[in-house]
């Protein structure tokens, strides 16, 4: 294993964040139920203190000595945005949590912002098996992370390491898979290291599980832009490509396109999640189980109700007749599970152009529904204009959840085929009531 040389020692960042389901307290012992959880914490860092030359405290990160009022959502979002590794503990328990949702949600948004500047793929994500988890059981936001329950064979995969370490037949098992996890929490951090970033807001950051009890959430990304060949001559041609989804208006930002960062941040707040070209494909949609649905520029009014949608639009696709009159229809008949956002790039001279200001102002008159009801909203920078690639990282969920709230309140239900089967109530006593003692109906003589 390549452990990094001395010298080299001068980072001092956590080399990992422990994320784990905190057990609710019962019974009247006062004992720490997540005592187990800490020994391993303790365990690691003792190995990764023997394997790295850190100074004290500098091996991992654990949030069990902080209380609301130390603060402690400012120390959690510091230390998501300055660990190496982050070592999620997975339990049936950790993915009906909240809190751990929020962490990994933080975490993995880092993640995505090192890829956006180029850095490929960082495996900064190390899971380990707290209790079994079938893989059926994991949100669609996590399966994308590599999580091999046999790895460390059948003991584990039947028991995870609460079951190791509370069995002392299992210590010798407990043992070398919390030094293996040591040490692959070193090499990762050292192989492939992720970059510190900005503290995210704890109680902004949205949670990558679904509340429990939901089904399957769904959304589908629209994007509305000209391919390389379909823009004026003078337009910079750097944000565009062959096709309307490798548009990267924050090119000085991102090395990828906006609407492949746009899935993955989509999908890592667990969503199901589809996307189509407003020139090539329907804007309202639909899976492949709903009825079809009309094309772009049809009477949209009378599609099936699809899913909540996202229309991620630039304003240099206005500079085309056909597809400007497209997008009117399609304002016209859109629902109000429909909502836009506007990438628009301060940095881009051309956007500030008089002919960029004009575009805006056929953006108003093209798409007056959206966005005037985006404006009623707590998205209204969605659609006034999303100046950088953070604020549209920021804004992404929050359009996200409004859209599904829409789609909620608002979609028509298809209850089951079959007879309609009244609302049971409550009704009065199906037997006259008994005799009471001393009367002429029973009672004693």
């Amino acid at each position: 294993m390549n452990i990094p040389a001395r010298g080299q020692g001068s980072d001092n960042r956590p080399y990992f964040f422990l994320s784990y389901a905190h057990t609710p307290a019962w019974g009247s012992g006062g004992a720490d139920p997540d005592h187990w959880v800490r020994v391993l914490f303790t365990d690691l860092c003792d190995h990764i203190m023997a394997l790295t030359d850190l100074p004290a405290g500098a091996a991992g990160f654990m949030d069990r000595e902080m209380r609301s009022g130390d603060g402690w959502p400012e120390k959690l979002s510091e230390n998501l945005a300055a660990c190496r590794v982050f070592v999620p503990l997975f339990s049936t328990r950790y993915f009906t949590s909240e809190m751990c949702g929020k962490e990994w949600y933080a975490f993995h948004e880092r993640i995505l912002r090192a890829r956006n500047t180029g850095a490929g793929d960082v495996p900064a994500i190390v899971p380990a098996m707290w209790t079994h988890v079938d893989y059926g059981q994991l949100p669609d936001s996590v399966r994308h992370i590599h999580f091999d329950q046999a790895t460390y064979g059948h003991r584990y995969a039947t028991h995870g390491i609460y079951g190791l370490i509370k069995l002392k037949r299992l210590r010798d098992e407990y043992e070398e898979i919390v030094l293996d996890l040591a040490q692959r929490i070193v090499r990762v951090a050292h192989d492939s290291p992720l970059p510190p970033s900005r503290p995210r807001p704890y109680e902004s950051t949205p949670s990558a599980f679904k509340p429990r009890g939901e089904g399957p959430r769904r959304i589908h990304l629209t994007v509305a832009a000209p391919t390389r060949d379909g823009i004026p001559e003078h337009r910079d041609k750097r944000p565009y490509g062959e096709d309307a989804q490798d548009w990267n208006p924050y090119h000085s930002e991102s090395t990828r396109p906006l609407p492949a960062h746009a899935e993955e941040l989509i999908r890592s707040l667990d969503y199901r999640i589809t996307i189509s070209s407003f020139d090539d494909e329907d804007p309202g949609g639909q899976d492949d189980d709903d009825e079809p649905a009309n094309a772009a520029g049809d009477d949209i009014e009378k599609a099936p109700p699809g899913r909540p949608g996202i229309l991620l639009v630039d304003r240099w696709a206005l500079t085309d007749a056909e597809r400007r009159e497209r997008l009117r229809k399609f304002d016209l008949g859109a629902r109000p599970w429909i909502s836009a956002i506007v990438p628009w790039n301060r940095s881009d001279l051309q956007c500030h152009s008089e002919e960029g200001k004009q575009l805006a102002v056929e953006l108003e008159r093209t798409l007056p529904l959206i966005l005037d009801r985006g404006r009623r909203t707590d998205c209204r920078m969605a659609v006034n204009g999303v100046p950088s690639l953070k604020a549209f990282t920021d804004v992404l969920p929050t359009v996200v959840a409004h859209t599904t709230r829409q789609y909620l309140k608002h979609a028509v239900a298809h209850p089951p085929a079959g007879p309609h089967v009244p609302r049971p109530r409550l009704m009065g006593p199906t037997h006259p009531p008994l005799p009471e003692a001393g009367d002429d109906n029973g009672g004693e003589a």
